[in-house]
């Protein structure tokens, strides 16, 4: 009885947590994507904006939603351990691995099949330009650093 008692109130907490994403993500104006990572983190250099390069990290999510795989495409100047200095994924999305629970919330892209803008919208959100995260199931925002704000020609929200 007690396995069926704890067993419930562990998929009433997934259920919820789910819908709180969601609309969370919504709120901010952005489409909401929870799953397994498939494969990543993988590091992609980027143009420079005023010295400082626009680098991503990929990774592969297969979503609850409807089972497809898609490419997440992060940002890494909005990453909290980011550092201008160093090539490669950054603090703390280096920590992501296959197998690990992911929510994200962007901006989906290229007919479906990736979702990008996984990032803070610098207190500007709008549709094309969500108040995005990325994190472990329940967990903190990986992607809320603002502290490069200024070089999409917005002040830092903090």
């Amino acid at each position: 009885m007690k396995r069926l008692v704890l067993g419930s109130i562990l998929a009433l907490a997934s259920t919820l947590a789910l819908a709180d994403g969601k609309s969370t993500c919504e709120a901010g104006d952005g489409a909401y994507l929870s799953g397994q990572v498939v494969k990543g983190p993988v590091f992609a250099h980027g143009q420079f904006r005023r010295g400082v390069e626009l680098s991503h990290t990929h990774l592969k999510l297969r979503a609850d939603q409807d089972g497809r795989t898609y490419d997440v495409a992060i940002d890494n100047v909005f990453a909290n351990g980011y550092d201008r200095r160093k090539t490669g994924v950054p603090a703390p999305l280096d920590t992501i691995s296959a197998g690990e629970r992911i929510e994200v919330c962007g901006v989906l892209y290229d007919r479906g099949v990736g979702i990008h803008f996984v990032h803070a919208s610098c207190g500007r959100p709008n549709p094309s330009h969500p108040d995005g995260w990325i994190r472990r199931a329940g967990g903190a925002n990986l992607e809320a650093n603002t502290a490069y704000c200024e070089l999409f020609g917005a002040r830092r929200r903090f």
